[in-house]
């Protein structure tokens, strides 16, 4: 696995970082490749509640696609086709995650940068983060697969804004849009991003897995199965459940076992 992907393991909370400091984070296919990767392997881990994703350095999220890295991995349509099942099965990786995911956005997060983020279930930044998606001055276009999870996230109005006017916005316009949650003071970020993980870490987590896998579905209401309906019932058989009314009938905190 590429050091410019790291991964770490604090209780039920887990930190993917984009390490790619020097280019501001920018991503190249072997960060795509490791990200889908580590995603993959995360949700695997029944013992995790919630992801948090950053990049590292303080100074962005990730700054896009790294361009100079254009030359060799798609300068040609047949190239464009293989770089991009490879962002897919990343961008897939991060929206499927079986855990909640949080994005924590320090500075920079434009191009693949924002993509990401818009695939996390939560974004949190500050003040002076920059969002955008200029690739018209690059004269190429935001993929189908990486679109539709922007679209999903901020609907076709601002989505057409973000790309035909190409422009790079603040974090208010961010939050005006509603591509992100919450907009904190600078330093504040790290420490609201990782207090969100935590809240979302407290609940039953059979509760939490399903709760975000229907929201997802929702997205997309005629694509429901009948049977798929069946699901909202299964929390009901839980011990999970049984402690969460225990709990509220004596009055204490609820232990949450995950099962």
């Amino acid at each position: 696995m590429t050091k410019k992907i790291l991964s770490h393991q604090d209780g039920c909370i887990a930190t993917v970082v984009l390490n790619n400091p020097k280019k501001l984070n920018a991503i190249d296919l072997e960060m795509w490749t490791s990200l889908g990767e580590t995603m993959a392997d995360l949700s695997k881990n029944t013992e995790l509640r919630c992801v948090v994703l950053r990049g590292a350095g303080g100074k962005a999220f990730a700054a896009g696609a790294d361009i100079s890295r254009f030359a060799e991995e798609r300068s040609s349509p047949a190239q464009a086709a293989e770089y991009h099942r490879v962002i897919d099965i990343a961008m897939d990786a991060i929206y499927e995650c079986l855990h909640p995911t949080v994005a924590l956005i320090e500075g920079v997060c434009v191009g693949g940068g924002l993509e990401v983020a818009a695939c996390c279930d939560m974004r949190i930044c500050g003040k002076s983060s920059r969002f955008g998606v200029p690739i018209k001055k690059l004269g190429i276009t935001m993929h189908y697969g990486e679109l539709a999870r922007v679209m999903q996230v901020i609907g076709p109005a601002a989505a057409r804004e973000l790309l035909l006017e190409g422009q790079v916005f603040g974090a208010e316009r961010a939050k005006e849009i509603g591509f992100v949650n919450r907009v904190v003071d600078d330093p504040a970020v790290s420490a609201e991003a990782y207090a969100a993980a935590r809240r979302v870490a407290d609940g039953a987590p059979i509760a939490q897995r399903l709760n975000k896998k229907f929201i997802s579905r929702l997205c997309d209401p005629e694509s429901i199965k009948p049977a798929e309906h069946e699901e909202t019932y299964q929390t009901m058989a839980t011990d999970d459940f049984r402690e969460g009314i225990n709990a509220f009938l004596s009055k204490r905190r609820p232990v949450f076992k995950g099962r």
